[in-house]
């Protein structure tokens, strides 16, 4: 496989995860009453769109097609899927320990691509600065799951 189809398939990956995560933080937003958890929700939906448009634009930049659609493998996904039940139960504390499985997932597999050394600078950067910005995401829900117990 070439370098280019390769690091377009971990592009692809981490786009996927995205999606995953996006849809779980929107069907978390739907369901909980409390406005502050609600707003972060939204707001990290907001984010994992705005990543999926940054991945896509690189995928693109490799002369490869970005994948649609959300993951059915994986960590993240599986972590991710695991809210469903959390949704059944509508308990946001369960809720945002859904989340921060889904996070930490997402980060680990962030993390394994970053450590290639021979990712491109604008790679590189765009990734390192979405995981800064998911592991902040995971810092807040811990935030929000010590306030709300």
């Amino acid at each position: 496989m070439k370098y280019t189809e390769e690091m377009s398939k971990n592009l692809n990956e981490l786009l996927t995860k995205n999606y995953d995560a996006e849809a779980g933080y929107k069907k978390a937003a739907e369901i909980v009453d409390n406005p502050k958890l609600k707003r972060f929700f939204e707001a990290e939906a907001q984010k994992r769109y705005d990543f999926g448009h940054e991945l896509k634009s690189e995928i693109k930049n490799y002369g490869e097609n970005p994948d649609k659609g959300t993951s059915f493998t994986g960590d993240a996904h599986r972590a991710w899927m695991g809210m469903k039940s959390a949704f059944t139960s509508k308990n946001e504390g369960t809720i945002l320990t859904e989340v921060k499985k889904g996070e930490k997932a997402t980060i680990s597999e962030y993390r394994e691509i970053i450590n290639d050394t021979t990712l491109p600078p604008s790679t590189a950067t765009l990734i390192t600065k979405q995981v800064t910005q998911i592991e902040n995401a995971l810092r807040n829900a811990q935030n929000f799951e010590v306030v709300m117990a």
